[in-house]
């Protein structure tokens, strides 16, 4: 039964069973999510921020990708969701003073130790690496643990004291079911904005058209024409001339009449006026025309 050269097979190499399911390890996947950026795998380094999923990225990253979304990037299913800066919200994170940084173990003479987080919570203290759960308000940025928002409840954050609501708590890395909550809270959110513009279009079109009023019967504008005198007397003289229904001479339709062909008036009267012999002149009393040079335009 045995192979050239005395060896001995054994049953596992003889007979074949079902492959065994590999298994993810658990370390690895927390360190994947909690330290390294879901769209450039990167690590995480200030500023980070989180999308509505509550996935962590870089800014830059983001940046990137919203200026080119033509780009080819290994990761880009994770941020299909992301439309503009609007979508991201920037952390408002607290250090852990435990944390030494990435070359802390360079030597290999210590233990390093790799549930180390680079933040804490600011109230409880519990790090953030993946074994404890952990929200960020959408109104201010801050993070903190689930445990401290249950153990202290209140409506206004705890490290910068701004208001918020239990609807602007968002999980971070959470599980499936939590992400596709995250998903219809999202839906939901960005439905009631498209509502609110169109409403706001719609008053702002409102006021900018003005509303449809009667036409109101104006009187039509009189058209005065002669010459306007200096002297009262030619307004009461027009005034004379109007015939029974009140209209003036001016009016259309209406005939002029010359002051000098009234009889009821005076010659003294007369003579106020341009129309009177009296005011013209003959061309021997008629002064030339005198130019300061001699062209004439």
């Amino acid at each position: 039964m045995g192979c050239d050269g005395g060896t001995i097979p054994k049953r596992h190499e003889l007979v074949k069973g079902p492959k065994k399911v590999e298994k993810v390890d658990k370390s690895a996947e927390l360190a994947a999510k909690w330290k390294y950026c879901a769209l450039s795998q990167e690590k995480l380094r200030r500023p980070i921020v989180a999308c509505e999923l509550g996935r962590l990225y870089n800014k830059d990253a983001i940046i990137e990708y919203l200026l080119d979304k033509t780009a080819e990037r290994p990761n880009s299913e994770a941020v299909t969701h992301i439309r503009g800066i609007k979508d991201i919200k920037e952390l408002n994170l607290t250090d852990n003073p435990e944390w030494e940084g990435e070359g802390r173990n360079a030597k290999g003479d210590r233990y390093d130790e790799i549930y180390c987080g680079m933040f804490i919570c600011p109230v409880v203290g519990l790090e953030m690496n993946g074994k404890h759960r952990f929200c960020y308000l959408q109104t201010c940025g801050c993070v903190f643990s689930d445990r401290a928002l249950k153990e202290v409840k209140t409506e206004i954050c705890h490290k910068c004291g701004d208001p918020f609501k239990d609807e602007d708590i968002v999980v971070l890395n959470g599980t499936k079911e939590e992400i596709q909550k995250l998903k219809v809270k999202m839906e939901e959110r960005r439905a009631k904005t498209k509502t609110k513009k169109s409403k706001k279009s719609k008053a702002a079109e409102a006021v900018s058209t003005p509303a449809e009023t009667k036409e109101e019967v104006q009187p039509p504008p009189v058209n005065v024409t002669g010459r306007k005198s200096q002297e009262n007397g030619e307004e009461n003289s027009q005034s004379d001339v109007a015939g029974p229904s009140g209209a003036s001479s001016s009016s259309k339709g209406s005939t002029k009449r010359s002051i000098q062909d009234m009889e009821g008036k005076s010659e003294a009267f007369k003579s106020l006026f341009t129309t009177h012999s009296s005011a013209k002149r003959s061309k021997d009393q008629l002064s030339n025309w005198v130019t300061h040079t001699p062209y004439h335009f």
